[in-house]
């Protein structure tokens, strides 16, 4: 019963996963329509109507950590699902593109708020052997999420002219069964013990998961991590550099692949490729399929195998299914070669990076500090990727698919130097064990470097 509620909040917190893929996803849809609607430039169709979620999202991903701090977790996803709402009903009943981007903004608000507020409340709440797989339930909803965006897109094409009010404005309903769900959690144990100083209340939720044993070491390792922190600390200071610049590579790399340049785009992608209309959205729900499946498998394996093992398969698959698309639009191969590549490519990313980047983030920094690490970690995702797709339809016009895939693909190269060289395994172990080890680590190297500095003196 126990581990069942532990299960049942941590599949309810990760819903606004599904809002978050859906968002993301569903604006492919409306693409062209909107463009044609409202007769856009290239770069602002990119840059305004196609990325203002994209910059919402950026702005919530770098201010997040305020609200996840003093308003509380369970608070902040509250606030996210309401956001949520109000992007689709605005959304879908614009009739500028300056408006339709005001309510699109909102939406990307939403976004970067919960990829910090999620996953920062079920790391809070899992046990350490379960972690993985748990935080990981945010990413199998925003794989969901996508997979449904572009089966309602599909089937929702051609009841008109107003088709993409329609497709942006079903997600109302599931932002508001989020909310009310959300109502129902418990707060964050963690956060309790930390910014309300409420050992009392900590304990009573911990109980509601824990043994009165397992709930007295929980407080004690939080106890303990709390003596150690200073009031003024910061995940900028020194001690903090490693899991800081593990978070930032982590975030740089997912976004250099060119996941979300690609998902924003697919129907069109698949229309270079020579593949019509109708094509293009069919073959846009194989993509959805393809990383839900994948998910499942990433989340099945991360907490057996690892994140590194993870982010080595979803490197070497990167790499591969890159460099044959780069091939394909070389050679300008039609049909269904660039769809299958594309494929292995969402395939590869299900189970490296898609499953491991929240989870990843999530468990760097430690518990007082751990909304602003997250927030970090996201922000840098965020802003490449609002800037990627944005210069995506001026790139491809301007220096051709070709070279944007090759791009990506040695960006791939370089992912797989650094997941050897610099990222440490975080599988089965505490939080609290996390935060102390990395930043001695970080003190270790800072340490060595001075010792150089003085010898080379």
């Amino acid at each position: 019963m126990k581990n069942k509620k532990i299960i049942y909040w941590s599949v309810v917190v990760a819903l606004a996963g599904f809002l978050f893929g859906f968002d993301t996803v569903v604006i492919s849809g409306a693409d062209k329509q909107l463009q044609t609607l409202w007769n856009s430039s290239d770069l602002f169709h990119g840059l305004v109507v196609m990325s203002s979620a994209l910059w919402g999202t950026v702005l919530g991903a770098v201010f997040g950590a305020l609200p996840t701090n003093k308003l509380g977790r369970k608070n902040t996803l509250i606030l996210i699902g309401v956001l949520f709402f109000l992007s689709a009903v605005g959304t879908a009943f614009a009739n500028s593109p300056i408006v339709f981007s005001i309510f699109r903004f909102l939406g990307g608000l939403g976004i970067g708020a919960s990829t910090i507020a999620a996953p920062t409340y079920v790391s809070e709440i899992a046990p350490a052997k379960d972690r993985g797989k748990l935080v990981a339930l945010y990413q199998f909803n925003i794989v969901f999420g996508i997979l449904i965006a572009f089966l309602s897109n599909y089937l929702l094409q051609d009841i008109g002219e107003n088709s993409w009010r329609w497709m942006l404005g079903v997600q109302a309903a599931p932002a508001l069964i989020y909310t009310l769900l959300v109502l129902g959690i418990p707060e964050s144990p963690r956060y309790i013990f930390d910014y309300k100083k409420d050992v009392a209340k900590a304990k009573e939720i911990l109980l509601l998961v824990n043994t009165p044993e397992e709930a007295e070491l929980e407080l004690e390792a939080m106890s303990n991590e709390k003596i150690k922190e200073k009031v003024d600390e910061s995940i900028f200071m020194k001690k903090y550099r490693k899991p800081l610049m593990l978070a930032f590579f982590i975030a740089l790399f997912n976004q250099f692949s060119g996941i979300n340049a690609f998902l924003y785009y697919a129907p069109r992608i698949f229309e270079l490729a020579g593949l019509e209309k109708s094509a293009s959205f069919f073959s846009s729900i194989g993509i959805g399929i393809v990383n839900l499946v994948f998910t499942l498998i990433g989340i099945s394996l991360i907490d057996k195998y690892g994140r590194k093992t993870l982010m080595y398969l979803g490197s070497a698959g990167y790499i591969v299914s890159l460099a044959l698309v780069t091939i394909a639009f070389y050679f300008e191969w039609k049909g269904m070669a660039v769809p299958l590549f594309f494929f292995l490519f969402i395939a590869s990313h299900a189970v490296g990076q898609g499953s491991v980047i929240w989870v990843f983030i999530s468990e760097l920094f430690p518990n007082k500090l751990r909304a602003a690490g997250t927030a970090f970690g996201t922000s840098v995702h965020w802003v490449l990727a609002a800037l990627i797709p944005s210069f995506i339809p001026f790139l491809f016009k301007e220096i051709g698919a070709t070279t944007v895939f090759s791009i990506f693909c040695l960006m791939m190269v370089w992912q797989l130097l650094w997941v050897f060289f610099q990222m440490p395994e975080t599988k089965g172990r505490t939080l609290e064990e996390l935060s102390k080890s990395l930043a001695a680590e970080s003190s270790i190297k800072q340490n060595s470097n001075k010792k150089v500095e003085n010898e080379f003196i």
